[in-house]
């Protein structure tokens, strides 16, 4: 069995220098398949729902070939890494489109907190209780996904002691979301929260994960993981999403894996919420080196071993599914580490940020170059 799974990237454009420069209007305007985020300084693509980890890659790929081959006829411009403003200005808004009331309200709430880039991971469940079985195992996991995807070290060309300086200073809203119970319950909470005016729409959702669909919160069918830091290389973006399908998987086959159920706490679900928000805030200072607190029994873990435990459980149901071998790049990040301890660790080898930030775009660019030529076909615009 294998579900689908699709993604929301949002990217920083810019110079190779690492200035991070907004033309989102323009490219919205004149691409296809892009939309814009409220500030110009990044841009939006998503890739269609698929069951197969092959034509993935290339859905990840095309997408941004295009839009470095667009940033070129524009002049010296090209896609930035990380999941914050490293270099550039942090303090001032930029906005794309001045006439839409919602950019307003999250530009006079949330200032340039909301200004970063990330990947969301959509997986389809139909079975509307199972998703919600499924928003609560990844609700209390998901800070391991934030360890493994950490690229955010770096803001206004400062260190910032948190490896995801984007989940540090990102505006989780409304601030108390509850383990969702049942699709009535979160029917219910959302109704609720519109009225009170903490959820500005539908949309205003902004938590580690969340059920996702055509008509929320009525008619639902996939899980949306929100918590990630961008990516950049689409094969370790592969892995992660490899990790999360098959412990979804693995919950479809094993209720105890529901934290309702098979936790400790499961009678108290207000601390299981606590429990995960204190290990996506331990998450986004130390990643793959944070102490957390386990979901089960309340046992401390770091998240590199935690990790490992799930990477040694989940390999037998990605193996009968028939994509373990898009799992392996796991065991890569966990032995060098994610984006964030890389970049870290040049810096304090001596690299200014500047010069770890423009050999981070070098390589990202020189990647997919590498993937291109071997996997995908020639993009044309």
């Amino acid at each position: 069995m294998v579900l689908s799974k699709g993604f929301e990237v949002e990217l920083y454009t810019g110079k190779p220098s690492g200035e991070i420069v907004g033309l989102s209007d323009r490219i919205v305007a004149d691409l296809d398949g892009f939309v814009r985020e409220p500030d110009s300084r990044n841009v939006e693509y998503t890739t269609a729902p698929a069951h197969h980890y092959d034509p993935l890659l290339c859905d990840l790929l095309k997408p941004r070939l295009q839009l470095r081959q667009y940033l070129q006829s524009l002049g010296d411009y090209t896609l930035i890494p990380g999941s914050t403003l490293a270099l550039g200005d942090h303090e001032n808004f930029y906005r794309s489109d001045p006439k839409n009331p919602y950019h307003s309200y999250i530009e006079q709430t949330y200032g340039t907190s909301v200004v970063t880039a990330s990947i969301h991971i959509n997986i389809g469940i139909p079975d509307i209780e199972q998703l919600f079985r499924a928003c609560r195992l990844v609700r209390m996991e998901a800070p391991l996904f934030l360890a493994l995807s950490a690229s955010s070290p770096f803001l206004g060309n400062q260190v910032t002691g948190h490896h995801s300086s984007r989940w540090a200073v990102f505006p989780k809203t409304p601030a108390q979301v509850p383990l969702f119970t049942s699709h009535q319950h979160f029917i219910d909470w959302t109704e609720s929260q519109l009225l009170q005016g903490t959820m500005q729409n539908v949309r205003h959702l902004w938590s580690s994960v969340r059920p996702n669909g055509n008509r929320r919160p009525y008619d639902l069918n996939r899980l949306e993981m929100r918590i990630c830091d961008l990516v950049t290389h689409p094969i370790h973006l592969l892995a992660i999403t490899a990790l999360l399908e098959a412990r979804i998987l693995q919950l479809l086959d094993d209720p105890q894996l529901d934290p309702l159920i098979g936790s400790n706490f499961r009678t108290d679900p207000e601390h299981l919420c606590a429990l995960a928000d204190a290990n996506e805030i331990a998450a986004a200072t130390h990643s793959l080196d944070a102490e957390l607190t386990h979901w089960q029994d309340g046992r401390k873990i770091l998240a590199r071993d935690w990790i490992e435990e799930l990477y040694t459980e989940a390999w037998p149901t990605a193996k009968q599914s028939g994509f373990s071998c898009f799992l392996t790049p796991i065991r890569e990040i966990l032995d060098q580490g994610n984006e964030a301890q890389q970049w870290l660790r040049q810096y304090h080898q001596g690299q200014s940020i500047q010069s770890v930030m423009q050999d981070a775009i070098a390589n990202m660019s020189q990647t997919e170059i590498d993937l291109r030529n071997k996997l995908c076909e020639p993009v044309a615009v």
